[in-house]
């Protein structure tokens, strides 16, 4: 819910802060005040068109800032947005979003601080608010909506998504229908291609790890000469001595341990470099031993080093061709196999996936005509209690009807009806197409809701849906732009009730803009708009009203300020809060004109 709107340069508006209640709100004031501005600043903040005309004269830019408080509910839509872009606030059931428009015509959005792109922005702000009487914030105009609400409204949620499953079932079943079903040529190419390809690499029989092993080897080959030469040099000095008067290292360790020995028998301090010496007389002697072994080992082959160099180059024709190593070639040999095979068996897989798609299309007709009958049910259930509401809102001729139709597709679900099986075009949603239609004066014909002319009649019909729907929809904020367009102050008391009832059955927060004091009397905020000339400026102010205030503003909306006026109000206050306690309505005071 909107818990706080700072607006600061924006049109006549200098600085204002409001904050609103949980409940129902109201905004009264004179025409022109800057009511209707402040739901253009919300607009704005949601998203809405940014034009440089908003900026108040003489100022850089314009400032809107909104605090949302959160529901679990609400969370469980924004939270996942917040955390795929890394905008998590320092409160989890907080929410701040920001727009600011500057003169040269640049805009900047932010959410929790961070500047974002509007895109982004409006998808935040889009389950947050709907503004009732601008159309672009209007979620019941939006055909796919209004399905989603009847839904909810008739508690048909899980066979929803049971059929959607089997939709998403179906589509894949499609899909693979579809890549089996290319033309033959192509397939006949792939099938070259594949065996191949898979040949190819099974002639290889490569292993991993070869690679590695086999340029090591043809390092050795290549260098046998040097490295005969150097390990015959290293054994001699390790083992033989270089000439006759040149001990060997072997022998050279041997002179030393006997001399440590002697001087371990005189001084036992030098047991432990005695046992040294032995030990390293020990390691030059399995050094020896190594390199005699690796000198017998070398044996250069020019026949081989050419087999290496063959093999090689094969495993690098390969790489080129298939991955950059061993395991990606064998990994690119494994799929062109599953490829081949299920190339192969096309014919068998095609009709077994064509009997899996007839059996989801006979079985998801099934699913779909049952959630069709269901809706029909509530549909009906529904019409009546729009209309009832707009009875009551003084439209007792609307006839409102939730228009569920059915569209042909060769290629849809099979659904049994009274003159036989039809195949019908099926998504996640089901078979039904649905719109709201109403017809608001007696010989008009049935029209969708977006075409409804009439800003007071849109308004009105937004009520009766919202009322009739409260429990089905998940908006917490609710903002109706003079809904008492065209109506009077008979009607406009039940328009009050039921704005303040929708706050309350809904669990809704509800602003309302309004010039009519029986719909002001139900506030649970008021707020009183008003504009003002200081220095030469317009600008805009605003007060809560509370107690005699309250009852001075709605007096001044009932006309000249009198004891009647006066009484008048304190009559419709006295009725609002009837209503909101439960108590008995008393008689009404009789009024001097």
């Amino acid at each position: 819910m909107l818990a706080e709107l700072h607006i600061e340069d924006f049109a006549i508006i200098e600085s204002l802060r409001l904050k609103f209640d949980p409940g129902f709100n109201v905004l009264t004031g004179e025409t022109g005040a800057g009511k209707s501005i402040i739901i253009d600043a919300v607009t704005m903040l949601l998203g809405g068109r940014a034009d440089t005309t908003f900026i108040r004269t003489g100022s850089e830019r314009a400032r809107i800032e909104g605090i949302f408080r959160l529901s679990e509910a609400i969370r469980q839509v924004i939270d996942p947005m917040l955390e795929e872009e890394g905008l998590e606030g320092d409160q989890a059931d907080l929410l701040i979003l920001g727009r600011e428009l500057r003169n040269n015509g640049r805009n900047f959005c932010r959410i929790n601080g961070s500047t974002v792109n509007l895109s982004l922005l409006e998808k935040v702000a889009a389950p947050l608010i709907d503004i009732h009487g601008q159309n672009e914030h209007l979620s019941l105009m939006q055909a796919r909506q209004q399905l989603r609400f009847l839904d909810r409204f008739a508690g048909l949620e899980n066979q929803r998504q049971k059929l959607a499953s089997e939709v998403r079932h179906l589509r894949k079943i499609r899909q693979q229908l579809a890549e089996l079903q290319r033309d033959e040529q192509y397939l006949a190419r792939r099938l070259d291609q594949l065996t191949y390809q898979v040949e190819e690499i099974e002639l290889a029989a490569l292993k991993p790890g070869e690679e590695e092993e086999l340029n090591l080897e043809r390092n050795r080959l290549a260098n046998a000469e040097q490295l005969s030469q150097l390990t015959g040099e290293t054994y001699i000095l390790l083992v033989e001595g270089q000439e006759e008067q040149q001990s060997s290292v072997t022998d050279l360790l041997g002179q030393v341990s006997k001399l440590i020995g002697n001087l371990a028998k005189l001084d036992e301090s030098w047991n432990e470099q005695r046992d040294m010496v032995e030990g390293l007389t020990y390691q030059v002697k399995d050094l020896a031993s190594v390199v005699r072994d690796y000198a017998d080992s070398i044996d250069f082959s020019s026949s081989r080093l050419q087999q290496i160099e063959e093999r090689l180059n094969l495993i690098f024709s390969l790489k080129r061709k298939y991955g950059s190593t061993i395991e990606d070639i064998l990994a690119f040999g494994r799929r062109a196999q599953e490829e081949l095979e299920n190339i192969s068996n096309n014919e068998a897989n095609i009709e077994r996936l064509k009997e899996e798609e007839e059996g989801l299309r006979h079985r998801i007709g099934q699913l779909a005509l049952s959630l069709s009958q269901a809706r029909q049910s509530a549909s009906e259930t529904l019409a009546q209690g729009v209309e009832t509401e707009l009875a009551d809102l003084s439209m007792d001729k609307a006839v409102f009807k939730a228009a569920i139709e059915w569209l042909d597709d060769p290629q849809g679900v099979y659904v049994e009806t009274e003159v036989g099986e039809r195949s019908v075009a099926c998504d996640e949603t089901g078979i039904d197409r649905l719109e709201f239609l109403i017809s608001p004066n007696p010989g008009e014909a049935l029209k969708p809701l977006a075409k409804i002319a009439s800003g007071g009649e849109t308004s009105r019909i937004m009520l009766a849906l919202k009322h009739v729907l409260a429990s089905a929809d998940e908006t917490p904020t609710l903002i109706f732009d003079e809904i008492d367009q065209g109506i009077g102050g008979r009607i406009g008391g039940k328009v009050g009730q039921k704005l303040w009832g929708l706050a309350r059955r809904g669990n809704h927060q509800v602003l309302c803009v309004t010039h009519l004091p029986q719909i002001a009397g139900y506030g649970e905020l008021h707020y009183h708009v008003a504009k003002q000339i200081s220095g030469g400026r317009t600008k805009t102010s605003i007060e809560a009203l509370a107690g005699d205030q309250q009852v001075e503003e709605l007096a001044q909306m009932l006309g000249v300020l009198s004891d009647s006026t006066r009484d008048s109000a304190r009559e419709i206050l006295h009725e609002a809060e009837a209503v909101k306690t439960g108590q008995p309505v008393q008689a009404k005071l009789t009024l001097s004109n």
